[in-house]
Order: C-alpha cells, then structure tokens, then sequence
C-alpha cells in the first residue's frame, strides 16, 4: 500500500499517532482534506497532526460541532461518514422497522473551499451512507431551516434525523445535529450509546462514498414540498389576528443573514396573511463567506444589524425581524420615538412571547380549559420572567438545562401526558411558539412578533412600551448576558476547579466582593446547597463547567463553558416583587455585581481572558 511506504519512511516516533495517520491516509477519499494530513506529515508537523488526529468529535449542546477540515475531530467527509455508520449501528439496534420508517436528512448553505467542504455534500454523504444499506431517507433537495428536519421527523414518522449546520459559528464551522423519533435533538443516553458505535465502525463501509446515491436511489425521496406546505399550514394555528395582518400599514424589514431564511420567512408571512417583508439585499442570499457581517451572529446586536436598521430608516420599516444562518433564532429591533433602535435581548423577547402566547390561549381556549395544564419552559440560564407570569396567571413553569434538546425532550413528554405547552425559550435568542416543531425556531418567531407588533400598533402601542407594561404588572427582571473568549482548556478548568475549592478544600465561596452568596448550585458536579439532602433537581452533566450563585440581595449568576464554542458565559438576572420596581437602582446593583464576579471568580488579566467586544 502506497500510503504505508511514505509513512514508514516518515514515521512520527508515536506509535498511536503512526496508526491514526496511516488510518486516515488509507480512508479518506477527499483529496483536499487528505493533503491537509500529508502536508503537515511531510513538514513534520507532529503536534498539528496529534492535535488532529488522536481526539474525536463529542456531542455538545447542539449535536457535534467543530471546524471544517482534516482531521478525526473536524468536520469533513470522513468524520460524516463514520458518524453517520455509528447512527446506522445504533438505529438498527433500535429500530426493527428502521428501514422502512425511514430518515430525515437536511442541510444549510456552509461550505468550505480549502477542504472541498459543503453542508450540501456532507448531507449527501450522510444520506450515502444509509442508502447503501437500503434505508429510506427523506433528503431535501434544497437548503432548509433547521426546524423542518425535527418538524419532517414527525410528520413523516421517521426514526431520526441529521441536520448539518453550525447555526450562527463563524463561517469556518460546521456541525452533525441529530434528532431522535420524537422530534427533539438527541440527549443522553443516545449520545453516548453513537458515540460508541461510530467507534466500533470507524472505517468506510463500501458505498458510503457514494454521494451520487441520492440521485440514483429508488430510496430516496424529496420531502420538501410536502413538508414546507404542511408547515406552513400548522404555523396557521397559533394565528390569532389574521384580519388585523392582511390590512395592517405597519412594514417589515428581514434579513436571513446569508443563509438559508429568506425564502421560508417569506411564506411564513403570507401565510400569516401578510404582505411580504422587506429583505436585506446584500444578505438575502446563501454566502457561505457571511461578507457583509464580522460574525453571522445576530446575538451580536446593532453591530451585525447594521444593514437591516439602515434599510430599515430608509423604508420607514419600524421593526427588524433577523433570522441567523439556519433560521432557528430569532432577532428583533424596533425603532424608538427619537429615531433610535432598540435591539431586545433574548429576556425580552420571552417577555413578550409569554405575554403574547398566554393572552392569546385566554382568549381564544374553551370556557372549561384548566389553566393548570398549561405549561410554559425555559432553560436555567434564562430570566425567571415567565415564572413570575406563571406565578400570577396559575400555570406552570418549568425550568431545564441549557440547550434546547432538554427543552424538546421534555415538551414532548408533556404533549404525551395530555398537558399543553404553550411557550418556550433560551436567552440566546431561541423560541418555541406552539409546539408544530419541538426545537427553537426563528421562521415561526418572526411572524409571531409581526403578529405581535401588529396588534399592539392597533392598541397605539409599541413592542417596548409593551414590555415595560410586562414588567410594571409581572415585577422588572433585568438581565445581562456575555462571554469571554478562552481558547486553552486548562484553563478553564482551573477557573471553575478554584471555585469548588474557594477558601478550603470542597468548599464553593461564601461571598464576591461585598455580596452574600445565599445558594451554589453545580450542575458538573450535582451538588445544590439549597436541596434538604444537597443533590440537584437537574441532571448531572459532567462534560461541561456550570456553576449557579443564588445572592442574598435576589440575583442569580451563572458560570458556565459553552457547548458549541470556546467561550466562558455569564448570566446574571435582578428579579424585582411586582410594584418594587425603581429600574434604575436594579441596573446599577446588578452592574456592580457583574463586575465584581468577573473580577472575583473569572480573574480575566490572570488568566489571559479576552472580553466579548475585543
């Protein structure tokens, strides 16, 4: 074998290293990403090639997700493959009818030119891989929304689904999102259980190369009219104000950011009776390179809006509607009276949603509805906003770990418990209005807000005096959210294995700075000092850093390591009593007490941190 003679001539020294080059060399049928390994072989570039090669990818927040490029912990050709056999193995075991219920395969508009990288390819690589061994698979013959493959998974009753995107990651991203039967991203045990049979099938099966299958298939069928029609008409469900829409003067600017939402915002619209928004020209389209934004984020706020607020003034458009790259988040701006933006945080936003979507349930439910039934969900690093609603309305609130696949698992046991839920939501901007689809989705949220908006314009209200009402009836919840960059692993670690031992061995700190700490909950751990026998209500996850303080003055702050990049986020959140509410004074208070945990807990200048803005 040729590729044995070259590595026998440049072994490495490292005999595990040797075999993960000679392995690579042998399967992977991509030229380019092959190049990247014998390049780096040739210029004996060892500490590259183990970075590369000696780690695989794992299952985060969002499914798996890593940079486009050579290696077994990158996305590539080869590392799509093996995941996708590892799911074959699984599903089989899991599925007598596996092959005739079928599979949902979908994907956004990333690509990479370097690596001959495309989501469009790796999702024919991933649909290869099953067609070969005669499985029917649902393959969109065109970019999607991530919320149609959960969506198509249902409807279509297939056994799962991939979605291949990295969502809002920089442009060198991608990612594997896998959805199980119910339609909600896959959480553990699944996760473990394919991460351990893509280990015991690492090498290609015959015709797992074979991305042409999806051409020549009789098992391959597109499922993409029936399901963006079907969609489209569920969507119509949580339509209230119809009449209202059709006639309304109110305008609309969207931008999809460079990916794949345009279209699909533009039927959500009509269908919502509408005229259509207004579209970002310069994002409209797919661009893989995303060249109008610094990053394809529109978390980021005004910075990245830019564009679309412009466009926006020049239209007389009040409202901003911004779909990320894979529309499954949502961000909204709204011109003020003085001619300012007001760009909503992902808090506020579920302020209005859960205003919005409970008003509408009251008003439209059967007179013996129980409003003991209703449900409405948010992960722990969210604001407690709708709890306070629930609190005063008498429905229930539920809280989960963060990521929306504990959100959709948990919604789905709810619908099959006979309850009905109503609202969900992420602080970083991910909404769930309805439960069509049981995953954040930033195509349904758009129109929902333009319903919203719609309303309120007829009522002579803006969507931020409507929140002040909110907060005035249901108590101000002043939140703040941001990240520090940390590329070494290590490090972070210290930085959270210093909290646990703060002033002694196995002891979390009692204070910061001049603040009380009251309660430490550790999600990495399971431990929660305001539990009677100290254990967590929420499941352990040891693979990620989460560390919640509950202060005596009624802020909550979270540490936690993002699953999807190299972050260290905060979350801290004021929640005021209702008519206890000077803003001002809350702002200010929970400003300090940011500054003293980063100063206290994170140590940024000592442990080389870099700030959100820089």
């Amino acid at each position: 074998d040729v590729n044995s003679n070259v590595l026998v001539a440049r072994s490495t020294g490292d005999a595990q290293l040797d075999k993960a080059v000679w392995q690579w060399l042998s399967w992977d049928k991509n030229q380019k990403t092959k190049e990247q390994i014998e390049n780096l072989l040739q210029n004996g570039q060892h500490k590259e090639l183990r970075d590369r090669l000696c780690c695989r990818l794992t299952f985060g927040t969002a499914g798996l997700r890593s940079a486009m490029g050579a290696g077994f912990c990158y996305i590539n050709d080869l590392t799509v493959i093996q995941s996708t056999q590892g799911i074959y193995k699984y599903l089989e075991r899991n599925f007598s009818d596996f092959k005739q219920r079928g599979f949902v395969v979908g994907y956004d508009t990333r690509g990479q030119v370097t690596s001959n990288c495309s989501s469009e390819k790796l999702a024919k690589l991933t649909a290869a891989v099953l067609l070969a061994k005669d499985v029917l698979v649902y393959f969109f013959s065109t970019y999607v929304p991530t919320p149609f493959v959960p969506y198509a998974v249902q409807q279509l009753g297939a056994v799962a689904g991939v979605m291949i995107t990295a969502s809002h990651n920089r442009k060198e991203d991608n990612g594997y999102k896998v959805y199980w039967e119910n339609g909600a991203q896959i959480t553990s045990p699944h996760d473990k259980e394919i991460i351990k049979c893509i280990e015991e099938c690492v090498e290609p099966w015959n015709g797992s190369w074979n991305e042409n299958l999806v051409d020549t298939s009789p098992l391959r069928q597109d499922p993409l009219k029936k399901i963006c029609d079907s969609y489209m008409e569920d969507l119509t469900k949580i339509c209230y104000h119809r009449e209202l829409n059709v006639q309304s003067s109110l305008k609309f600017v969207h931008t999809s950011f460079h990916g794949v939402g345009h279209d699909y915002v533009q039927l959500a619209f009509k269908a919502f009776g509408f005229q259509p928004p207004i579209p970002v020209p310069e994002q409209k389209d797919p661009d893989p390179d995303f060249s109008t934004v610094k990053c394809p984020n529109p978390e980021e706020g005004e910075s990245v809006l830019e564009l679309s607020l412009r466009l926006a003034e020049k239209e007389g458009a009040k409202v901003v509607v911004a779909t990320d790259p894979d529309a499954d988040r949502l961000a909204v701006a709204e011109q003020q009276e003085n001619g300012s933006w007001k760009v909503f945080t992902g808090n506020e936003l579920a302020a209005l949603f859960g205003w919005w979507m409970f008003s509408r349930w009251k008003e439209n439910c059967s007179p013996d509805a129980d409003v003991k039934n209703v449900y409405m969900l948010a992960t722990t690093v969210s604001s407690k906003i709708l709890r306070a609603i629930a609190l005063k309305e008498g429905f229930h609130f539920e809280e989960t770990l963060p990521g929306f696949k504990w959100i959709g698992s948990r919604v789905k046991n709810l619908l099959d418990n006979g309850k009905e839920v109503l609202f969900a939501f992420e602080e970083s901007i991910g909404f769930m209005c309805g439960t069509s689809v049981l995953d954040k989705d930033g195509v349904s949220a758009a129109v929902v807000i333009a319903e919203m908006a719609t309303y309120l314009q007829s009522q002579s209200l803006t969507l931020a005096q409507k929140l002040v009402d909110i907060y005035e009836i249901y108590g101000y919840h002043i939140s703040k959210t941001s990240y520090f960059l940390c590329y070494d692993p290590p490090t972070i670690k210290r930085i959270f294995e210093r909290l646990r031992n703060f002033d002694d061995p196995q002891s979390y700190p009692k204070c910061c700075g001049v603040y009380n700490i009251l309660h430490v909950r550790d999600i990495t751990t399971g431990y929660d000092s305001s539990q009677l026998n100290k254990k967590s209500v929420l499941p352990v996850s040891k693979s990620s850093q989460m560390i919640t303080f509950t202060f005596q003055n009624g802020c909550v702050a979270t540490l936690r390591t993002s699953g999807t990049e190299p972050k260290i986020k905060y979350y801290a959140e004021m929640c005021a009593l209702p008519g206890h509410s000077d803003r001002s004074v809350l702002e200010e208070e929970l400003q300090k007490l940011i500054e003293a945990l980063i100063e206290n807990f994170l140590e940024p200048a000592k442990n080389g941190l870099t700030w959100r803005s820089a």
